[in-house]
């Protein structure tokens, strides 16, 4: 029986340690099912006016509505669509009524349409206020020389287009001529991998148990072997 007491102990302890680290994923998950539900309802929430002072943080996803002036002054980012695959947004700089200089993010156009001619025009504008982070250590650099960029940094493309650093991604748009389509901001590029982990965590309690208790049926097996 004394043989059987420290594989038992480690069985018990591994199990419990796993259990608790799928128990805890499951509590992330729960929380961030919330989270995504908040983000999804702020987005979808009717439009304000563009605040006087943007705070990255408080005015993430903040649905705006803006009228002003598109202009010709753009940058295109290299991005993809499921169903066309490799396109370019079309970031422009938009002038509000009211006189201030900010950006637009208008949507995608086909890879071949990217130096297609976009005169400035009249617009009003709903969408929603984002700073992505879509930039790491993979990402290459910005090659401004040929107008390709390769993640949306709201910082650097306001340098490059000498305006405010707030970006509205469109959601509608009064006139998008030539044809630009709109790309809205969503919650599908937050990551939610707890699920992924609760199942790993509590298939690997699992196999922990059943691994143990194949043990110790083998050591009593082995014990009664011997003694016979």
């Amino acid at each position: 029986m004394r043989r059987l007491i420290l594989p038992l102990f480690f069985g018990i302890l591994g199990t419990v340690v796993l259990v608790s680290l799928g128990t805890w994923q499951l509590q992330r998950l729960t929380w961030k099912e919330g989270v995504l539900a908040d983000i999804a309802a702020r987005i979808a929430s009717a439009p304000v006016a563009l605040p006087e002072a943007v705070d990255p943080e408080q005015d993430r996803y903040l649905p705006v509505a803006v009228q002003g002036r598109v202009t010709a002054d753009e940058i295109h980012l290299l991005a993809s669509t499921r169903e066309v695959g490799a396109v370019y947004r079309i970031v422009s700089a938009f002038e509000t009524a009211d006189g201030r200089r900010i950006m637009v993010d208008r949507g995608w156009v086909k890879a071949e349409n990217k130096e297609m001619a976009r005169p400035s025009f009249d617009a009003e504008i709903t969408g929603n206020l984002h700073w992505p982070d879509e930039r790491d250590s993979f990402t290459p650099e910005n090659d401004q020389a040929v107008n390709i960029w390769f993640a949306r940094d709201v910082a650097e493309m306001a340098a490059a287009l000498d305006a405010e650093p707030v970006l509205v991604v469109v959601r509608e748009i009064s006139e998008n001529a030539p044809k630009v389509t709109p790309l809205p901001v969503d919650g599908a590029a937050i990551p939610n991998n707890h699920l992924e982990y609760v199942i790993t965590w509590f298939g690997l309690a699992i196999v922990w148990v059943a691994m143990t208790l194949y043990y110790l049926r083998r050591m009593r097996k082995t014990k009664k072997a011997e003694e016979t």
